[in-house]
């Protein structure tokens, strides 16, 4: 595990940009595992920096997302292919093709999760996996339970998940209460994970999951196990693991 702490945004969001630019440079096609939420924007925003000044070119990049609403239509302004659009697809040469999300209007939703897998398997390995972690230390939509799910499947979303995402929502009765997700399985099979935490709000869940008890209570514990994670960190969500 490495850690790195910033004092602005802005070296952090560069930080994260140019791990991905990098192994893009060495690895053309490259697959990277997306997320999504207010966490990742500022790198994809330096990605498509990065872009337009030639640094980088996505044309054979493939890429896989955690998540998806269930029920919330694909062109609808929150749904997790919009944001993808909106943040980094439509301003990149990224092949459309080539960029996978679940779907969540499926009519067999168990089905589309053993397909999105097999996609996932068809390509051999995620070679990046980008991570946020949620107040109760959720990664991807994999909430604290007795027992995780390896791969991709369908879940209902806790409260607090749901009260978190409302700030994208008209209402909380707005805010879809099932998602599509990968399961820890998919998530841990990644040749490297970077993990990205901002803001004081997540400090003491930061530090739970990366030297508290490996449980599922705490997901993103599981991440302690992983042999190549990164974990970028603001100063207001890394205190506690320089007090």
């Amino acid at each position: 595990m490495i850690i790195h702490i910033f004092d602005s945004q802005q070296e952090l969001n560069q930080t994260g940009a140019g791990i991905i630019t990098a192994l893009i440079q060495t690895k053309p096609n490259a697959v990277l595992g997306l997320a999504t939420g207010g966490t990742p924007v500022g790198i994809y925003e330096e990605l498509v920096k990065n872009y337009n000044l030639g640094r980088v070119s996505f044309s054979h990049v493939k890429s896989f997302n955690l998540d998806e609403y269930v029920g919330l239509p694909e062109d609808h302004p929150e749904s997790y292919r919009s944001y993808m659009n909106h943040h980094l697809f439509d301003h990149v040469d990224i092949q459309k093709d080539q960029t996978h999300v679940p779907n969540g209007n499926a009519a067999d939703v168990d089905a589309e999760c053993e397909e999105y897998d097999a996609r996932m398997a068809d390509v051999g390995q995620v070679d990046l996996q980008i991570l946020g972690i949620g107040h109760n230390g959720h990664i991807g939509f994999n909430e604290p339970d007795r027992e995780l799910t390896a791969g991709t499947h369908q879940v209902e979303l806790k409260a607090e998940t749901r009260q978190a995402n409302a700030r994208y929502f008209p209402s909380m009765d707005d805010v879809p209460t099932h998602a599509i997700t990968m399961g820890v399985g998919s998530i841990m099979k990644a040749k490297s994970i970077i993990l990205i935490v901002r803001g004081a709000d997540k400090a003491e869940i930061v530090k739970r999951a990366l030297y508290g008890p490996i449980t599922t209570d705490c997901p993103a514990s599981l991440l302690q196990t992983h042999p190549n994670l990164i974990v970028l960190v603001d100063k207001e969500a890394g205190r506690a693991l320089v007090e």
